[in-house]
């Protein structure tokens, strides 16, 4: 019984690494950190136009309000970078980084919500003459 233990162990502890050193990134895309930054990058990319705010769809986009439960993380990736249907790739708008984000996101139990966008600073009126 130790001795299978153990072997897990060491097994999860060598695919750890693997990950690590394969795509470091990557390794560590469902943590609330990579959830949090891609609900940003949804609303700023422009997923939420066709998808809506919270993803719950659109009639330009569906929603992906259940995506977690039908597809696998390569799937959402690959539909992000290359499109299909009657979505458009992205694979040269996000880095790397900003897909694992995203897959991260729609992946989420339960999505984060991002922050208000900050007003743009509006110029002070020119002073009454």
């Amino acid at each position: 019984m130790m001795k299978n233990h153990s072997l897990a162990l060491v097994f999860s502890s060598a695919t750890l690494m693997l990950l690590l050193a394969i795509n470091p990134s990557r390794a560590f895309a469902g943590t609330k950190p990579n959830e949090q930054a891609g609900a940003v990058l949804f609303r700023d990319k422009g997923c939420a136009y066709c998808h809506g705010s919270t993803g719950q769809g659109t009639t330009r986009g569906p929603s992906l309000a259940n995506i977690r439960k039908t597809w696998k993380a390569p799937k959402i990736a690959e539909q992000i970078e290359k499109g299909g249907q009657k979505m458009p790739p992205f694979g040269d708008a996000v880095s790397n980084v900003e897909l694992t984000q995203l897959v991260a996101y729609l992946r989420a139990k339960h999505r984060p919500v991002a922050p208000p966008v900050a007003p743009s600073e509006v110029p002070p009126a020119a002073p009454a003459q």
